[in-house]
């Protein structure tokens, strides 16, 4: 690179290191980006997610015993909702019902099925469907598909990155629900159309 790597360039391939599960580089990247800057929540929760995926439990607790040594603490996710221009702040009793709602069209009409593997946390599968089920971009469009007039776009706005089970289902409801769905995370905009996402699936 002509110029030196900062913390960003470091949790961009930190990142990385999660998405191709390179436990190996990541732990070497954590070691950098905990000289730069550390006490970022996202890097420790990157590397723990690596572990995770890797199915090392005792990692992915040493790294949450250190973020509470360090008194880090992660940041919640959590999402706002356009509908035909209209900011709303939503009750998560309507949303769940209009997702469970979503959810078995979606399995019947869509061949959705919860990706479950991608939970990162040591708990039955049932119990790993009810965690992804209820992320917050997700009840966001489930409210907006119950208050959502004929051909409006549904907006989101999310503070953290959108997982790869909310992203695959968006692109269902976008087709299922013949609905445009704009969502914008913390890494860029997707644009759920016809059951296709305007990132082409990388992100």
């Amino acid at each position: 690179m002509p110029i030196p790597a900062n913390a960003i360039i470091w949790r961009t391939l930190l990142g990385a290191c999660s998405f191709y599960g390179n436990i190996e580089l990541a732990e070497k990247v954590k070691l950098k980006l905990s000289e730069l800057d550390p006490y970022n929540s996202g890097d420790h929760i990157l590397l723990s997610n690596v572990y995770a995926v890797a199915e090392k439990w005792k990692d992915v607790a040493a790294v949450r015993r250190s973020m509470n040594d360090l008194k880090i603490q992660k940041t919640p996710g959590w999402s706002m909702i356009e509908v035909d221009k209209v900011m709303y702040t939503f009750l998560a009793v309507e949303a769940y019902e209009k997702l469970k709602e979503i959810m078995l069209r979606l399995r019947l009409e869509g061949g959705y099925a919860p990706e479950v593997g991608k939970v990162l946390y040591d708990i039955e599968e049932e119990e790993k469907e009810d965690s992804i089920s209820s992320h917050s971009e997700k009840l966001a469009v489930a409210f907006g598909i119950g208050r959502l007039c004929k051909g409006k776009k549904i907006r989101v706005v999310k503070n953290l990155r959108i997982c790869r089970d909310c992203h695959v289902m968006m692109k269902l409801i976008s087709d299922v629900y013949n609905v445009e769905i704009v969502v914008r995370d913390r890494s860029r905009f997707h644009s759920f159309k016809d059951g296709f996402c305007s990132c082409r699936d990388y992100w």
